[in-house]
């Protein structure tokens, strides 16, 4: 019985060893024919030398190198313009100007303008969450904070303004996102 035992314990190492044995040659055999982008099998060329310049030569005014030696480019991020609602003076104008409303056409237009607000919070950090929710989502809202007379403070996330019909089509975009939305008056 013990021989038996052993027989099985000796064929389990040996199995263990070949397959080790087997997955090192396969990784090194991999590792050999497609080499690391980061290891190159060609020898650093050497860099040409600079010529010096002589002393009476004009000397152009360059912006300083960093010490990795490339360049930096300054990046610029929308996202978070839409998520702070600050403006950024280098930040592009998507819409062209509107030309300004006669009186009574401001008038007709408050009427026919809309928010779509997709929440209420007295808590400022739940309506950050999802202001962020929705500027993930590709919607640009804003934080709007009332003080309700026997409530409090609430925060309201809104979008907008609209029109009806974009209100609409607003509120069936945000509930397919899982955001559940109404249309509220402009005042």
């Amino acid at each position: 019985m013990s021989g038996e035992k052993s027989k099985v314990v000796a064929g389990v190492v040996i199995g263990m060893v070949l397959g080790i044995t087997i997955a090192g040659g396969v990784a090194w055999y991999v590792v050999n024919k497609n080499p690391s982008e980061f290891t190159s099998r060609e020898k650093a060329k050497p860099v040409p030398p600079v010529a010096a310049l002589p002393a009476s030569a004009p000397v152009a005014a360059t912006a300083p190198v960093p010490a990795s030696g490339v360049a930096e480019t300054k990046q610029h991020f929308e996202f978070y313009k839409v998520l702070t609602d600050k403006s950024d003076s280098t930040a592009r104008k998507t819409t062209p100007p509107k030309p300004k409303p006669q009186p009574a056409q401001q008038a007709s237009a408050a009427q026919d303008m809309y928010f779509v607000q997709a929440g209420s919070f007295q808590n400022v950090g739940d309506a950050e969450k999802l202001k962020a929710k929705l500027a993930f989502s590709g919607f640009e809202a804003a934080i709007q904070t009332a003080t309700i007379p026997d409530k409090g403070v609430w925060h309201r996330v809104r979008l907008g303004p609209y029109n009806g019909g974009e209100a609409g089509k607003t509120i069936s975009a945000l509930k397919q996102n899982g955001i559940i939305a109404t249309q509220v008056h402009a005042q």
